[in-house]
């Protein structure tokens, strides 16, 4: 069909749909496995790819130079995210897998695993059920930009890849001062880590490889070859300083490895914007309608527009603005139920402010099908409201706008005539203030996944936050 002559009428259904169940990533998941496998029975392939629902399990690759920790860092995660740890070490001592035994062979008599045969045991590892089933960690594999091209032509594209980093001084430091218990084979460290008992410091015994001048001739060897292996990674890619506590570099790697990567699924973004009186909702609003396109919807001013142009709403409306009196919830969320089922709201997407105002009100708003995919709460100290909101003043011949403090009038004929609105009086914003605020606290558990947001700044630099909160994935809490 052709959409400049018949445009499609979108049910708003279909995009939320799409992004909830992640739909996109799906199917590009799926085009991904069968253009690497290429089957002879697609339909079959597809059916047995979803049945394993492998897609959301851990797909780590962790590198490192020798005594970074890498192999600490992994068995760690292993445990907290109830994965596979897969090493070069256990590849080999695997029972009845020909490639382990060619690979034990080949090792025995070079030193050295061919690259295919040892991607060979990877695949045929990662292949297995229960890596597929609870996910998989490498730990040191790839050590070659050959072996990293080969993994990704296998198919085996790692989701997330770390990088341990420290200075060689500290590298070599921590590694000559190794020393192995013979009987219970553990490690200890004659600088952090060396043991009280007189018994077991005199079995210690210093490992083979770990002399001043083999350490550099392996980190020398390992620096060569990490900088052909990241750009294979550099989407996926985190660097994280192994000179530090062994603690915090596992925090920082479990957290990169439970945040999503941002994804390239059509996108609808549907904002809400939260914050008190004063707080800059309308020009964020403004900025992000005119940057991406869309639809600001202003709770108040949609009312005021009904009003005007004396609808079936608006005509339900005008007696509550003669009166001043609050426009009851049913009525406000069928004027917004009316906007935002809009072809351009569905299209183009949609920013709101001015409501939800309450927990009933987000309640009705997510009832009606109409629920925010990005929730910003812009939070403002009562003093910065009030210098904001306190200091306007109208000009009532030229309707021109000025503030005491940021727009001076240019006369003092234009000062002496100017008039305050009498929403911008002091005691008027305490009361909505202290309103918004008593409610903020439900608001802000009803939306937990909402980003908070110091407004008390450069309107510019408050869009950047939000902006940047818009295009990178949701926080997990």
């Amino acid at each position: 069909m052709d959409a400049t002559t018949a445009p499609h009428l979108i049910p708003p259904e279909m995009p939320q749909y799409g992004e909830d169940h992640h739909i996109f990533e799906m199917m590009q998941n799926m085009l991904e496995q069968l253009l690497i496998h290429q089957p002879a029975d697609p339909i079959s392939f597809m059916i047995s790819h979803l049945r394993r629902n492998n897609d959301n399990v851990p797909k780590v690759v962790i590198l490192g130079p020798p005594a970074s920790g890498k192999t600490t860092i992994a068995m760690w995660l292993c445990k907290h995210l109830n994965s596979n740890l897969i090493t070069k070490e256990n590849l080999l001592e695997r029972e009845f897998s020909p490639l382990a035994e060619e690979a034990k062979r080949h090792y025995q008599i070079y030193k050295r695993i061919p690259n295919s045969i040892l991607i060979g045991l990877v695949q045929e590892r990662l292949n297995e059920d229960d890596c597929l089933r609870r996910g998989w960690i490498l730990d040191g594999i790839p050590e070659r930009r050959e072996q990293a091209l080969m993994i990704q032509t296998v198919g085996l594209a790692p989701k997330h890849v770390i990088v341990l980093n420290a200075p060689d001084t500290v590298l070599i430091e921590r590694n000559v001062g190794k020393r192995i218990d013979p009987v219970t084979g553990e490690i200890y460290h004659t600088t952090f880590d060396w043991p009280p008992e007189p018994e077991i410091q005199n079995r210690l015994i210093e490992p083979e490889g770990i002399s001043e001048l083999e350490t550099a001739k392996k980190l020398l060897e390992y620096q060569r070859s990490i900088i052909r292996i990241l750009p294979s990674y550099s989407q996926i890619l985190k660097n994280i300083s192994a000179d530090q506590p062994c603690v915090d570099v596992f925090y920082q790697a479990l957290t990169y490895v439970q945040t999503g990567h941002r994804c390239n699924a059509p996108f609808t973004p549907k904002v809400l914007l939260c914050g008190p009186l004063g707080s800059g909702k309308s020009l964020q609003a403004a900025l992000l309608a005119q940057r991406y396109g869309l639809v600001d919807i202003c709770c108040g001013q949609l009312l005021k527009e009904a009003v005007a142009a004396k609808s079936s709403f608006g005509e339900l409306i005008q007696p509550f603005f003669e009166k001043r009196m609050t426009v009851p919830d049913s009525i406000i969320t069928k004027a917004l139920a009316e906007r935002l089922s809009q072809q351009d709201c569905i299209q183009k997407g949609w920013v709101l402010h001015g409501f939800p105002r309450d927990l009933d009100q987000a309640r009705m708003l997510t009832s009606m099908g109409y629920s925010p995919n990005r929730v910003f709460f812009l939070n403002v100290p009562l003093d910065s409201i009030l210098e904001r909101m306190t200091l306007r003043r109208t000009d009532p011949v030229t309707g021109e706008r000025f503030h005491l403090m940021y727009k001076p009038p240019p006369t003092i004929e234009v000062q002496v005539r100017l008039l305050q609105n009498p929403k911008d009086a002091e005691e008027y914003i305490r009361l909505r203030t202290d309103l918004f605020y008593r409610n903020c606290g439900d608001l802000e558990q009803y939306y937990d996944r909402a980003i908070t947001i110091n407004g008390d700044q450069d309107p510019y630099t408050v869009f950047e936050y939000i902006e940047s909160g818009i295009i990178n994935p949701l926080p997990k809490k």
